[in-house]
């Protein structure tokens, strides 16, 4: 078994990790042990009450974050015609159709996300090999394929995220800088949790939301109570 090392000894020491708090005292928590030098990310991992094996009870989707992410995000548009001028009047970093196609084909990856226009699917079907594995194929479901372009880059270029439960039933999501402070991480965790909660699958049976917990991007996890987040939405 791995061992810490002394930083996240010191982080974790007057820390029970096995018990559960509300969810300001974690978000509290989360802050207080981030001992990284840069920046860190911090990050929500939520255990749902579904069996994503059945197409049914798959929980996926996006969701605009009030305070965005912190970060820059490189995207690239696949369209063609008076959509390239539109993607790159929103903001979009690369833009093209066959040639962009032609040079992620070559092994070029520096992006963050993706979006396409309809027509474009069938060409970017072709690549899809190669983005579908590092979560960068557009999918109309998370609304990166639409018509409507320039309002789904300006979604991702604020914060928009991406959401889907893997093979466990777990849902991974980041919430934001730690720099943000306790009141805009805890915004951006209201309004998720929210959109999460709503997505709840008709054939899901039994609790939905069965364990949580929030971490730094070298912190320790720090586990909510499942109880304390219905409190945390009303208030």
């Amino acid at each position: 078994m791995p061992k810490h090392g002394k930083l996240y000894r010191n982080a974790v020491k007057d820390i029970d990790l096995s018990q559960k708090f509300d969810v300001s005292e974690a978000m509290k928590l989360v802050l207080q042990s981030a001992f990284a030098k840069f920046d860190e990310t911090v990050d929500v991992a939520m255990c749902l009450g579904v069996d994503p094996k059945h197409s049914d009870q798959m929980v996926r989707g996006a969701v605009t974050l009030p305070h965005g992410l912190g970060k820059q995000v490189r995207i690239a548009a696949f369209c063609k015609g008076d959509k390239e001028a539109e993607a790159r009047e929103a903001g979009a970093d690369f833009v093209g159709a066959d040639e962009l196609i032609e040079k992620i084909q070559g092994g070029w990856l520096d992006f963050d996300k993706a979006v396409a226009t309809p027509d474009m699917m069938a060409q970017v079907g072709k690549i899809g090999r190669l983005l579908g594995p590092r979560g960068l194929m557009p999918n109309a479901k998370t609304g990166t394929v639409t018509f409507d372009i320039a309002n789904a880059i300006q979604e991702l270029k604020a914060g928009r995220v991406e959401f889907k439960v893997d093979k466990a039933g777990v849902l991974h999501a980041p919430l934001g800088k730690k720099s943000f402070g306790a009141d805009k991480l805890l915004d951006n965790f209201k309004t998720l949790i929210e959109t999460v909660m709503r997505m709840k699958p008709s054939a899901a049976k039994g609790t939905y939301l069965k364990s949580l917990a929030m971490a730094s991007t070298m912190g320790p996890g720090i586990q909510i109570d499942p109880l304390s987040v219905r409190r945390f939405l009303e208030g």
